[in-house]
Formats: structure tokens, sequence, C-alpha cells
């Protein structure tokens, strides 16, 4: 009868044991993409032969001086302004419902459209044409869409001060 196992030894691998493993590890990664390493190849060569790959490495290598750079330009007062301006209006529009965005967008579409169909007419208006205009659906809602948009201007005007 055979004894009982008592003790279980594990093997470990050698350092030159671990290195063959993943050399034919690699190996057959190399195999099995070598479509995508060609490709790989070829790009990097176009690069290099459009001078990308000079431009990055001075870049790499002049790094901090960019850093500077980018840090003095990126501290300039218009530059400050440009940002806060942008951070203003993303937080505007984040706070207007899209719905409401996307038809003001379309009608100032429709409105443009409607502008360059009469971009030619040389007729001049007078305050009469002016005034029966107002009888028109469309320009009545435009108008009276611009006049609640004045008031609603003017009401947060006078909060903010």
């Amino acid at each position: 009868m055979a004894e009982p196992i008592t003790s279980i030894q594990l093997k470990k691998q050698t350092l030159e044991e671990i290195q063959e493993e993943k050399m034919a590890e690699l190996q057959m990664l190399i195999v099995e993409q070598q479509q995508a390493l060609n490709k790989l190849v070829e790009i990097t060569g176009d690069l290099n032969d459009a001078g990308v790959l000079d431009a990055v490495k001075a870049s790499v290598k002049a790094k901090d001086d960019l850093a500077g750079i980018a840090v003095n330009q990126m501290s300039r007062e218009p530059i400050l302004n440009l940002i806060k301006h942008v951070m203003n209006a993303s937080d505007a529009l984040s706070s207007i419902d899209a719905e409401k965005s996307t038809k003001l967008i379309e009608s100032l579409k429709s409105g443009l459209n409607e502008a360059e169909l009469a971009d030619g007419n040389d007729a001049s208006v007078g305050l009469l044409d002016l005034i029966r205009s107002l009888n028109d659906p469309d320009i009545n809602r435009s108008v009276k869409f611009g006049l609640n948009f004045l008031k609603g201007m003017g009401k947060g005007l006078d909060e903010s001060h």
C-alpha cells in the first residue's frame, strides 16, 4: 500500500525559467498580432518620415520649458477672462432646459432663412408697414417673445444691483 502524502512541495521557478516563460508568451503574442504590429511599424515609419517623431522627441526633451511657457500663457489676463467666460457660459447653458434651447435655435434658423429670402428686396419699411405687420401671427409671436425676453432681462439686471 502507498504511503499517504503528508506535505506538498511547491516547485519554485528560477529566474531563467520565468524569463523563458515570458519570452515564449511574447513570441506567441507577436505571432498572433503580426498584422497589427506591421501596421504599427508602418505608421511609426510614416511619422518618422514626416518629422513628427523628431518634433515629439524635442518636445519631450524641452518639457520643462514648454510647461513654463504654457503656465505663463494661461495666467495672462485675456486667457483668464476667456476661461471665466467659458465657465459662466457653460453654467448658464446647463441651467437652460434643452428642449427650450432647441426650439429657440430652430426658430433662429427659420428666421435666418426667411431673412435670406427677403435679402434682395430693397423696398423700405414705413411706420404703417411696421404696425400692419403686427397683425401677422408669426411676427406678433416674435415681438411678444422679444418683449417678454427684454422684461425678464431687465428684472435680472435690476436684481444684480
